[in-house]
């Protein structure tokens, strides 16, 4: 019984949503700090040419003031008009002309009809408001090194009324002229270039020319006593921004290097050129995500991309392709932006394809979609493949819910639709498709139909039904080679497509069938050739006669977005010859093939770790190395949640992998190598043996010859060496806060003291967290969340288990949509057992009212938990 009453809870929570259908407004708009896709529509409707003059004062103390003069076109005088201000004390309001009293609920200001006139409308709001800081809206940050004040905006999805009033919804676009007074040493950017700098009072004055339409949410305005580098040799002015106490952390040739590339190919391939007349990059603090796309004035969080030693072939990769995924947002969500948030994927899923497409085409990493199919798309797979998987355009019924799904379904896998439909039209077809619309959808808003229907324009053809197909059903295909062999050679040859009970839809799709044959110099391609395939089956007679093959690849290449069953023949292959693979990334899609087994509880983990300890010390290709170590990552995990049934072969392979990854360090002679594999070495370490290695490394008696043993190397020791308790450890902890009081060394501390497995730590941090009024930064209560219960000290985990599943409505409503999506992925409980997943089932059903995100977080869990228990189960040494 209890499992229909969870499968109805699930329904409860994800099925029967529909999008809200635009209409005026009969009603008055919900009085809650949220935007209903109504209330937008009904605002939109009314109101059109959109202009703000900002005028902002900043002192470095913790609260600014502004005042803003926004006007606008209304075409109906006849109902009341909110503009979206939080947490604001409004100094005065005036419209059109006339002083009124604000009526004023702390999240949008209401303006009577009678004040209102049809035409041409003028209010001016004079108010001032604390800093936010958990970065959204004007975040501001004391640097612990040296005292100095910085501040950066923040708006996606909806949070610009953060920091001035505004009409807060993306198809009211509007122009935007600032200007900023400052202390002397501050400097500004926004999104446009300053025109003039004036000594003010002992301070500056910066003004900035009126900007390009943009929706609210892709303005932005940043100020401090930033380190500024300038680089004029582009087409476009660069400049790059990071705080003093970090400046010799960034290598500004770099990021210099990639975005003179960017542009250069954007400019191209979209055949319009760059629209906002610079380029500004700024590295800031405790920022939420990896990077946002303000238009010339590019926000990257600083804890991905500062790094206190030369950076490494993956890091700079990484550098690069998120710079691209940015830049390809100045066209592609800047210029052309969505009508409303349920666009928000096609944003993110074309800028994570283009940021691809232009890595490998535009810099030294020509494999970065390898990177993309080990990284973005397996996680994507694995999302679709969750009881909250969803379809790739879904409803949004209101700006809390701007954020429910955006998730590697919303990234990867739309990125890897977009992949597949160029293959599918061609990839001209498909460029000039997308040159077409943002041609004529420039300095507007779209929908997805407008965008579909311009490259299908472009093709000559109806993608009516693989829009349904692909954008509008949630789930991932398996596809698999069905053949047989006669006298040597393929009789014939079939591919075929299933899906699962829960989600039929099968899809068209164009991929490539590889051959592979084994011979002395290991597994060749034979044949290959390109298929399009719908339907369960499909007959491919371009290999009949084909020499019988020792393994077939249905997606080789990686054109499609399918989960790859490979038959017996070819996973035995696959298994026995992993390093007879030449191709990377064919070597790549055999090693995701084992780990899908494993996960699927098909092949045991302990037979998937014989073939990681065989293969893995003679991988020559970085980028799947990496794929491989993440893979050891997460096979470790498992083994610690396991517990104590698990400890006798957990403390046997956990030997062997320290021993392999340590001799690898030693035995590389490439940096890159050496770095990779001495991470994985201190991320496997338990054994005191070990520890005791790392601890000698810390303190230089033991030296690597070749390993940098940079602060950032130092700082992950400790934490290893606090989340075993190794002896000295609190006391090395200790002593580096002195060493590195930098805000990523406070980071770093508070992950390694809150690691520790010890019940009065747990119980200390666990009131903080707990504590919504706390004083710490939302950036380190964020750190310790993620540090408080890892895989092996489930007994911690369990001991307030109970407590926090009790609390969690609790917290959920009072706490936030920012604070609920790092909390509920660390917070809520799992420890890799039946008991565990049944707490988990009564939960879901006893707690019906949480938000959709956190209710999708609390299904996930118990998913992977249950995929835990059963991936124990499958094991063959216990």
């Amino acid at each position: 019984m209890k499992k229909y009453l969870i499968a109805g809870a699930i329904a409860l929570a994800f099925g029967g949503v529909t999008a809200a259908v635009p209409a005026a407004a009969s009603a008055p708009r919900a009085d809650n700090q949220f935007l209903s896709q109504e209330d937008a529509a009904a605002r939109s409707a009314r109101v059109s040419n959109v202009d703000y003059t900002l005028a902002f004062a900043l002192t470095g103390k913790e609260s600014f003031s502004g005042t803003t003069t926004l006007s606008f076109d209304l075409s109906d005088a006849s109902q009341p008009l909110t503009i979206d201000l939080d947490k604001a004390t409004i100094a005065s309001l005036s419209v059109n002309g006339k002083a009124v009293t604000p009526q004023y609920n702390q999240w949008f200001i209401t303006l009577a009809p009678q004040d209102l006139v049809a035409g041409r409308n003028t209010v001016t709001i004079a108010y001032s408001r604390p800093h936010s800081t958990n970065g959204e809206g004007l975040h501001r940050m004391v640097d612990p090194v040296d005292g100095r004040v910085y501040t950066y905006s923040h708006f996606e999805p909806a949070a610009a009324h953060q920091m001035f009033p505004v009409f807060d919804q993306p198809d009211l676009k509007g122009t935007y002229q600032v200007t900023v007074s400052t202390p002397a040493d501050w400097v500004v950017s926004s999104t446009t270039r300053e025109t003039s700098v004036k000594e003010v009072d002992g301070g500056k004055l910066w003004t900035f020319p009126r900007s390009k339409k943009l929706s609210p949410y892709n303005f932005s305005m940043h100020a401090g006593p930033y380190k500024v580098w300038e680089d004029n040799s582009g087409k476009y002015p660069m400049r790059l921004f990071a705080r003093q106490s970090v400046a010799s952390q960034v290598s500004p040739q770099d990021w210099f290097k990639y975005t003179k590339a960017g542009l250069a190919f954007f400019d191209q391939y979209f055949g319009i050129p760059y629209q906002f007349e610079k380029y500004d990059q700024l590295l800031v603090p405790d920022f939420l995500y990896g990077a946002m796309e303000n238009a010339g004035a590019i926000t990257f969080a600083e804890g991905r991309f500062l790094h206190k030693e030369e950076m490494t072939a993956a890091q700079k990769q990484s550098l690069a392709g998120v710079i691209n995924h940015e830049m390809a947002h100045q066209w592609f969500g800047d210029l052309v932006t969505m009508k409303w948030w349920n666009g928000l994927w096609l944003n993110e899923s074309f800028a994570s394809f283009m940021g691809t497409l232009a890595t490998a085409e535009a810099t030294e990493f020509t494999n970065a979609w390898q990177g993309f199919y080990s990284g973005g798309k397996q996680a994507a797979y694995v999302q679709d493949q969750r009881v909250t998987t969803h379809a790739i355009e879904t409803p949004v019924p209101s700006t809390a819910n701007a954020f429910d799904n955006i998730d590697a379904i919303t990234y990867s896998k739309g990125a890897s639709t977009l992949k597949q439909l160029r293959h599918l039209l061609g990839e001209e077809v498909f460029r000039q498709g997308v040159h077409n619309y943002l041609v004529k959808y420039q300095y507007r808003n779209a929908r997805l139909d407008d965008f579909i229907g311009s490259l299908g324009e472009a093709a000559h053809r109806d993608l009516s039904g693989w829009t349904k197909e692909w954008l509008y059903e949630p789930g991932v295909n398996t596809i698999a080679a069905d053949f047989s062999c006669s006298g040597g050679k393929v009789s014939a040859f079939t591919l075929r497509q299933s899906a699962t009970q829960e989600l039929p839809t099968l899809r068209e799709q164009r991929v490539q069938v590889g051959l592979f044959k084994l011979g002395a110099q290991g597994l060749a391609l034979s044949k290959n050739v390109a298929v399009t395939y719908k339907g369960a089956a499909t007959a491919v007679p371009e290999l009949k006669g084909a020499a019988c093959p020792d393994l077939v690849y249905p997606n080789y290449q990686d054109w499609g977005f399918a989960k790859v069953q490979l038959d017996k023949k070819s996973f035995s292959a696959a298994q026995a010859n992993l390093s007879k693979v030449d191709d990377p990334l064919l070597r790549s899609m055999l090693w995701q093939s084992l780990w899908d087994s494993v996960r699927d509880a098909k092949l045991p983990l302990n037979e998937y770790l014989k073939t990681v300890l065989a293969n893995a010390p003679a991988e020559k290709d970085y980028t799947l190395l990496g794929d491989i170590v993440e893979k050891i990552h997460a096979s470790v995990a498992y083994l610690n949640a396991m517990g104590p049934s698990a400890a006798k072969y957990r403390a046997q392979v956990s030997s062997r992998l320290e021993q392999m990854s340590f001799a690898a360090t030693r035995a590389a002679s490439d940096k890159n190598f050496q770095r990779r594999w001495f991470a994985t070495y201190i991320s496997v370490a338990s054994s005191p043996a070990a520890l005791t290695q790392l601890a000698d490394i810390l303190d230089g008696k033991l030296v690597v010859p070749g390993l940098n043993v940079s602060q950032d190397v130092r700082w992950d020791i400790i934490k290893r060496l606090n989340r075993y308790a190794y002896p000295g450890s609190e006391a090395l902890l200790a002593a580096e806060q002195e060493r590195d009081k930098s805000d990523s060394g406070q980071q770093a501390a508070i992950a390694a003291a809150v690691i520790r497995p010890d019940a009065k730590v747990k119980a200390q941090w666990q009131a903080t967290i707990a504590d919504l009024q706390t004083k710490l930064p939302f950036s380190k209560v964020r750190t310790a969340m993620g540090s408080m219960y890892p895989a092996e000290q489930g007994a911690l985990n369990e001991a307030t288990a109970g407590e926090r599943l009790a609390s969690l409505a609790q917290v959920d409503k009072a706490a936030g949509p920012v604070y609920m999506r790092a909390y509920s992925a660390s917070m809520i409980p799992a420890t890799c057992t039946p008991a565990s997943v049944q707490r988990l089932d009564a939960a879901i059903v006893t707690l019906p009212d949480l938000s959709a995100g956190t209710k999708r977080s609390i299904l996930v869990t118990r998913q992977e938990d249950e995929r835990c228990v059963a991936i124990r189960k499958a094991m063959t040494v216990f």
